[in-house]
């Protein structure tokens, strides 16, 4: 078509041909291009998060990890952390979640795991999360399941000490079996008494439950006096970590200090197999246990 609107003809039977054979070049490119774009917007995209047919989980595998912030590190290398274990139920603390959703993303993208998450904020704060000064980052804790979770609840401790803590509780499936998890982050080192009061109120709920599974950073050693309510209700996933001084030689620690502050408490079950691995993307150790709920 000429700019005067007039159609443009071939003046000879091999200009048609060249033309012909130049449309079909042009209709084949386009062709081409249009499979290679919807490609990769495929189901199998990274950009769906389904890269990767999706891989089973260890489904007795129960895991805590203080993921660090801000210590702005990788999403990408906290999800390879997490799947070189693939938990069935995975708790988090000092938690984004913002951060979260992209650690989920990477697990399922990545390496073909498929997570559930459930959430236990209890602030908002952009020193801690990021985002705006109208629509800053929220923080606290959050649950990660193969399994869908139900009767989900978020508390914050009446006194959360020099930063607002919490707790939350789902009810989730771990080996075959339904049961509840709670996820807590208790107050810093140094504020005892509040967090004395933090596991009583952590206590009364647990107490509820004949089988629970506890996760957490407690910021406090086993020995601690403020921990007492929770020896009397579920015993630590590793054996060496129990409230008498003499054990605590055997006790693995969980934190780049030297001390045991993370556990995974077990009501209502006893504990197997665990393992306390040093990661270099935070200053807490990834800490998992394998139940029998048999």
């Amino acid at each position: 078509m000429r700019e005067d609107g007039r159609t443009l003809h071939a003046s000879t039977p091999g200009e048609a041909i060249v033309l012909a054979k130049g449309t079909r070049w042009f209709v084949g490119t386009v062709a081409v291009l249009c499979v290679i774009l919807v490609g990769s917007r495929s189901p199998g995209s990274p950009d769906t998060g389904r890269s990767r047919p999706a891989r089973d989980v260890v489904a007795n595998r129960v895991m805590t990890w203080n993921l660090c912030n801000p210590c702005k590190e990788s999403n990408v290398h906290r999800a390879a952390e997490i799947a070189a274990f693939a938990p069935q139920v995975l708790g988090v603390q000092e938690a984004c979640v913002r951060d979260v959703e992209a650690i989920r993303d990477h697990l399922e993208s990545i390496h073909g795991l498929v997570y559930h998450v459930r959430y236990g904020t209890v602030l908002t704060k952009r020193s801690r999360c990021g985002g705006t000064p109208w629509n800053p980052g929220a923080f606290g804790q959050a649950v990660l399941s193969a399994a869908p979770m139900t009767a989900h609840v978020s508390e914050e401790y009446p006194e959360g000490g020099s930063e607002d803590r919490g707790y939350m509780a789902v009810t989730t499936e771990v080996d075959g079996r339904q049961v509840r998890v709670f996820n807590t982050h208790l107050a810093q080192r140094r504020q005892e008494s509040v967090r004395a009061g933090q596991a009583a109120v952590l206590a009364t709920d647990i107490a509820r439950h004949e089988r629970a599974i506890v996760l957490g950073d407690f910021n406090a050693v086993p020995e601690a006096p403020e921990l007492s309510r929770l020896w009397t209700l579920a015993v630590d996933a590793d054996p060496g970590c129990r409230p008498a001084r003499t054990a605590a030689g055997t006790c693995r620690a969980t934190t780049d200090w030297q001390n045991k502050f993370d556990y995974v408490f077990l009501r209502g079950m006893a504990p197997g197999e665990y393992r306390v691995h040093p990661s270099r993307f935070s200053d807490h150790h990834l800490f998992y246990a394998d139940l029998d709920l048999a």
